[in-house]
């Protein structure tokens, strides 16, 4: 019987994936997916690591990964039918491009989604050893130590990141977006990692996030983690945010989030 609780294993299993990764930080073997879309030898051993020990101690449970084919869940979890499984959501390597540039902006995220709700979320940086956490419920903690988003209201005072997807074309909507965004928040980043971006915002170092084209993989641990801290995320038209679906906004405030969707309403 698992005599741990689903956080505590998902912080196990994000270390198991994390030792994978630096194992391979100088020899990893890297090949596409799909035009700029990495993937390495590192992706599937975390993976493979996490994966053994979630479904080791919660074997009835779903298991959603970004490798390996395993990238949609049953619809019973997808729709928060009763009597669903509980669900894993794992990116054993989010920011692959820039652990393959050997960039420090990289992490395992693992999520837990049950009752058609996100309830753990853990996000881990093995360059700078730091493990996110979060219960729902219960708070957001930084190695352990509790941490809340920043105050920020207003835009022009506002570090704000993005993520675009793999190939964007000239006249995409996504270059629009960031123009607009340029001109109007304080500077903007966009720093590879859409579960540390996340956490980023969660901690105070961002103020404000948005991504149309990542995947849930990528978003649902750090959502609940700056949702736990006190930030604020919806839908790129102020939509209430959907897991499966992940386009949003984040923001600190409920009044930098209104901000920011005005921008890309306008």
């Amino acid at each position: 019987m698992n005599d741990k609780s689903p956080l505590q294993t998902a912080v196990r299993a994000a270390r198991a994936g994390a030792v994978e990764l630096m194992q391979r930080w100088d020899h990893r073997l890297v090949r596409e997916k799909g035009p700029k879309d990495l993937v390495t030898d590192a992706d599937l051993a975390s993976q493979k690591a996490v994966r053994d020990i979630l479904m080791g101690a919660y074997p009835e449970n779903a298991f959603v990964g970004e490798e390996n084919g395993e990238t949609q869940p049953p619809e019973a979890v997808r729709d928060g039918e009763l009597g669903a499984p509980a669900c894993w959501i794992v990116d054993p390597l989010d920011g692959t491009v820039n652990y393959v540039h050997q960039l420090q902006s990289f992490a395992v995220s693992i999520a837990l989604f049950a009752e058609g709700k996100l309830q753990v979320g853990v996000v881990y940086d093995p360059t700078r050893e730091e493990m996110f956490t979060a219960e729902r419920g219960k708070g957001a903690f930084l190695n352990g130590q509790p941490f809340t988003a920043s105050d920020c209201t207003k835009l022009n005072e506002a570090l704000v990141a993005c993520s675009f997807a793999t190939s964007v074309p000239r006249d995409s909507v996504e270059i629009e977006r960031f123009v607009r965004m340029l001109g109007e928040c304080q500077s903007i980043r966009r720093l590879g990692s859409c579960a540390l971006n996340l956490c980023y915002v969660a901690a105070g170092r961002l103020d404000g996030y948005w991504a149309a084209s990542v995947k849930s993989w990528d978003a649902a641990a750090g959502a609940l983690i700056a949702l736990e801290a006190g930030a604020q995320i919806a839908g790129l038209e102020g939509e209430p945010f959907d897991v499966w679906e992940p386009k949003f906004v984040a923001a600190a405030t409920p009044v930098l989030q209104q901000r920011m969707l005005k921008i890309f309403a306008d």
